[in-house]
């Protein structure tokens, strides 16, 4: 297969290339690595990350990241959404803490849209920087979560989470971050590029070593919105690779290792659970219903209130307000866009969202170097999309990542194609005027 055709990670462009010469570009890729390994240390705010990223930024500017026009809809879909949060502010005067909220928003919509800008252009090198800080960034936060777990250093429970139920008290696995809920969702985009690499490129014992970490450090954040989450990127991960790839025995050799490693992942299931502590809450969190999804002043009932709320409320309620009021959010992403940013502002979420998936599902039928990597972000939102109808996912950093990764990918992709149509097109002209008579 040639490396346009095969869903292997591709390390430099074969036909199509990114401009990476330069020093700014080079010094842009270095600032990248940088903001991207730190991307994981979230538990202060504003965290190291949120400051790399205007460095960031400026070096973009630096190095002139051009803006490709089939970026347009993404910009005009933010602005939208983040129109209509400043509206809602109305509703809340000029308290700190409603204009940090939506300030935080304004700058995860500009970073969506850098990333865009980014990697609209297919380079390889940069995506393979992208790749490796993400990767070493989960592996240091899946670290930290091994050492709070099994009390391995002093003062190592900074990285715990204690979750109450009923008369117990359950150990969580937070790390490097606020809450396990955003914790697990961050290790599933470098968990799906592993799984790319072992399913397309062979068994590797690194790659191997490295999923086994992470899969562990999902694990051990014992967040139901993960786990399924990790479940269906998995799934939607595996049937793209089958379906873009054409070579038979590929596709079935795909075929044969997910499987097997389904399996491989039961099996260190079943072997994890002989420890009573891990049983126990596993147990316990793999129930369908928590108390505190159920009965008055439980998610359902809360969201039950939030649609009535949103009905009320054209403007929305301004942020923070919904809970205020009720005493707990809703626990709905997309409820929440409506009761913060409006009814404008929360159309235009929920438009975004399918916009994306479509723009991405087109992106991937064309054959390109950068394949995987789409493959990944692509199921790695679909699965976020999906968890963000039990959890607030409207200010997760790695979601915006994934959005500008897709709009960015899929523009390069529609390029390429475009391209190639183009040399087709004058190969034939070069063809029928070489046959023409003198």
């Amino acid at each position: 297969m040639s490396a346009l055709q095969s869903p292997t990670f591709a390390v430099a462009p074969d036909g199509y290339s990114g401009t990476a010469t330069a020093l700014p570009q080079r010094l842009l890729n270095v600032t990248l690595f940088v903001t991207m390994l730190l991307s994981s240390i979230a538990f202060i705010e504003p965290s190291p990350h949120d400051a790399m990223m205007f460095v960031l930024l400026a070096m973009c500017v630096a190095a002139r990241v051009p803006f490709d026009r089939k970026l347009v809809p993404l910009l005009l879909l933010l602005i939208v959404w983040l129109i209509g949060g400043l509206m809602s502010l109305i509703q809340v005067g000029d308290e700190q803490k409603p204009i940090q909220y939506d300030g935080t928003s304004i700058y995860l919509g500009i970073a969506a849209l850098m990333f865009a800008c980014l990697f609209c252009d297919g380079n390889l090198r940069r995506l393979a920087v992208l790749r490796r800080a993400y990767l070493l960034a989960a592996l240091i936060a899946a670290a930290a979560g091994y050492i709070g777990y099994f009390h391995l250093l002093p003062g190592s429970s900074i990285f715990l989470d204690l979750a109450d139920s009923g008369a117990e008290t359950f150990t969580r696995v937070s790390a490097t971050f606020k809450d396990p809920n955003v914790f697990g969702p961050f290790l599933i985009f470098p968990l799906l590029m592993l799984m790319i690499t072992l399913l397309t490129g062979g068994i590797r014992l690194g790659a191997v070593a490295m999923t086994i970490a992470l899969l562990g450090g999902l694990f051990l954040s014992f967040s139901r919105g993960a786990w399924l989450h990790f479940v269906i990127s998995a799934a939607v991960c595996v049937l793209l690779l089958l379906a873009v790839t054409h070579d038979s025995r590929q596709r079935t050799r795909i075929f044969a290792l997910a499987i097997a490693a389904a399996i491989a992942v039961v099996l260190l299931l079943i072997a994890v659970l002989s420890i009573g502590s891990i049983h126990d809450m596993f147990l316990e969190r793999a129930k369908a219903f928590q108390p505190y999804d159920l009965g008055p002043g439980g998610r359902f009932w809360l969201q039950r209130l939030a649609l009535g709320a949103i009905l009320e409320n054209p403007n929305g309620m301004g942020p923070f307000e919904f809970g205020r009021v009720y005493g707990f959010q809703q626990h709905n992403v997309y409820m929440e866009a409506f009761l913060v940013f409006g009814w404008l502002g929360g159309t235009t979420y929920f438009a975004l969202v399918m916009i994306t998936l479509g723009v991405g599902f087109n992106g991937l039928r064309v054959p390109a170097p950068w394949r995987p990597y789409l493959i990944a972000a692509y199921a790695t939102f679909v699965g976020e999309a999906v968890e963000g109808m039990v959890v607030d996912t409207d200010h997760w950093r790695h979601f915006f990542l994934m959005l500008g990764l897709i709009w960015g990918l899929s523009a390069a992709s529609i390029n390429l194609r475009r391209l190639r149509v183009a040399a087709r097109v004058a190969d034939q002209d070069g063809l029928m005027t070489a046959m023409a008579p003198a």
